[in-house]
């Protein structure tokens, strides 16, 4: 099933990753990186699919090899906490073959990043078969049109003119300055330290005290830096990547779309608990089952139906053992009570279905998740274990530190890779986080424990089914042979009443969850438990209504006739 996932990270040397290593572990092949001296060698790994490197015009053709493209963004980040590229990992639609992936992956990539001025390096991978998704490394710094790099940050001078103070950038004072815009310095001023401009402090004749202009505390980002790194954009490459995923499924006639949205903005506000209050509530409106909801309806409704029988008991005491009226009464008040019965284990048969459902979707992923889970903490402490490896030895032996250096690296992008998988896991379970993880697994035994209850409700209304169906033949078989019509006739008189009452019943139990296609279905397989053919009754009861029409007419001439005379006198 195509499912919606893109991820995006950042490759940051302050998180202890490069662009190299990156680059060499998603396509599967050894680079050396220039700036730490580590040889990246990871052609053992499996399950590269497709791999390339797409650039935009002002680029360097060089940068088609990318060993040098990711070593020439090395040599342009100079400090030790610099953001090196941009990652985004994004699943792919498993109904698509290998062909129709590539193809989404490149046109969505050159119109969102190449276009708007980025290298891209991406390769798509699928381990077992089920899973294909794609890596995507972008570069952050922006391109000039001689294919140099831009700068992400500059610092902004707070300049003077005519007592207004304005930030202006190196580049752009050169043109303030002969519009009279002037820098700002620290001269001392008696015991103090003030900022004024050259030609104020040479007027008084203070001296300078600080080689460097007065500047804004934040520095400014290069505009399209500053655009790249929005959250507005983001939300737009979210969009347009469940677009072009979306007509690509459309194009190959697959029924079958995807969702950038969050589940609240798309209205699903599922929060799936095993506690009783309002979280249980939502479940029930789910069509769910939360236990204790469900125990005390079943109590509720099965104590209301034993008092009502036992009032008709209490009543028919009172009356004639074999009158007619009296009979038909019970049975129809004890053929009501097995259609609920019947009823109530059609619910449950209903319920147990989406519960099996619920359990069939969730159950593989959770699996997944728990392995992924397990070797990402492993994979964890074997990099902490590295570090303290690393800490122990000698400066003096640099091979050591340079071979620790290269499994740490391979260590940390095995890490992200199971942090991806992991999200993409927690997205499929319609997750946010950990936390909501663990609440899934929590439910997933409740579900469990659900289905045990139903089970024994089930095994209870089924006895009480036959208790109820052994009462109904004592009281279809005890008038005489003779009197079968006349109870058949007050039956069918009687049931319009005891219907209403029934569907009364149940929308008061079952409340929003009431279908009469349901009740129609548990009213016929009563009959037939009970041995009762429904034509029968329909056919009396049509029988019944004609004889009564007949009756109407033949009485309608005496009436006009007497009208007739009354007008006469």
């Amino acid at each position: 099933m195509a499912i919606y996932h893109m991820q995006a990270k950042v490759v940051s040397r302050g998180s202890g990753r490069s662009a190299v290593a990156a680059s060499a572990y998603m396509s599967c092949s050894r680079m050396y990186n220039d700036y730490d001296g580590i040889q990246h060698d990871y052609t053992r790994k499996h399950g590269l699919i497709y791999q390339e490197v797409l650039l935009p015009p002002m680029a360097s053709p060089e940068w088609k090899d990318r060993e040098q493209l990711w070593n020439a963004v090395e040599a342009a980040e100079k400090t030790k906490d610099s953001r090196l590229a941009r990652e985004f990992v994004v699943a792919l639609p498993v109904e698509l073959d290998k062909d129709s992936n590539i193809s989404l992956l490149k046109d969505f990539i050159q119109k969102n990043f190449v276009d708007m001025g980025m290298c891209a390096d991406f390769a798509i991978h699928d381990t077992d078969g089920h899973n294909p998704h794609a890596h995507i490394l972008l570069t952050v710094r922006p391109l000039n049109e001689n294919g140099t790099w831009q700068y992400k940050t500059e610092k902004e001078y707070l300049c003077i003119k005519n007592g207004e103070e304005k930030g202006f950038t190196a580049t752009e004072f050169k043109a303030a300055q002969k519009d009279g815009w002037e820098k700002q310095y620290r001269y001392k001023v008696g015991k103090k330290k003030v900022y004024m401009t050259a030609s104020v402090a040479q007027e008084k004749g203070y001296d300078r005290i600080d080689k460097h202009p007065k500047s804004s505390r934040y520095v400014r980002q290069n505009p399209i830096s500053e655009q790249w790194n929005s959250d507005e954009q983001l939300c737009i490459w979210r969009a347009n990547w469940a677009d072009t995923v979306n007509e690509m499924l459309a194009h190959n006639q697959i029924n079958a779309s995807i969702d950038h949205r969050s589940f609240a903005d798309q209205g699903i506000t599922e929060q799936p608990t095993i506690h009783e209050g309002y979280i249980a509530q939502n479940m029930e409106k789910k069509g769910m089952i939360a236990d204790r909801c469900e125990i005390n309806r079943q109590i509720r409704a099965d104590n209301q139906m034993l008092r009502e029988l036992k009032a008709q008991v209490e009543k028919l005491a009172q009356a004639v053992k074999n009158s007619i009226p009296v009979i038909a009464e019970t049975m129809e008040t004890i053929r009501n009570h097995m259609i609920f019965t019947q009823y109530h284990l059609l619910h449950n048969e209903m319920q147990k279905e989406v519960i099996h459902d619920w359990m069939n979707h969730f159950n593989p992923i959770l699996n997944k998740y728990n392995t992924v889970k397990k070797k990402l903490k492993a994979k964890v402490t074997e990099r902490k274990e590295l570090n303290v490896e690393k800490e122990k030895t000698s400066i003096l032996n640099p091979i050591q530190h340079i071979k620790l250096n290269q499994q740490l690296t391979t260590v940390t992008e095995e890490i992200e890779e199971l942090k991806s998988r992991k999200e993409q896991l927690i997205f499929q379970a319609q997750c946010s986080t950990d936390k909501d993880m663990t609440n899934l697994s929590k439910k997933y035994d409740q579900m469990n424990s659900n289905l045990d209850i139903l089970d024994s409700q089930d095994i209870s209304l089924k006895k009480q089914l036959k208790k109820d169906a052994a009462a109904f033949r004592e009281e279809k078989f005890r008038p005489e042979p003779e009197q079968y019509t006349e109870l058949l006739d007050t039956r069918i008189q009687i049931r319009p009443n005891f219907r209403d009452k029934l569907i009364e019943q149940l929308k008061g139990t079952f409340g929003k969850y009431y279908d009469y296609h349901r009740r129609d279905i548990a009213a016929n397989e009563v009959d037939y438990l009970n041995v009762e053919d429904p034509d029968v009754f329909s056919h009396r009861a049509w029988e019944l209504e004609y004889q009564r029409k007949q009756e109407m007419r033949r009485n309608q001439p005496a009436r006009a006739k007497k009208r007739s005379y009354d007008m006469e006198l």
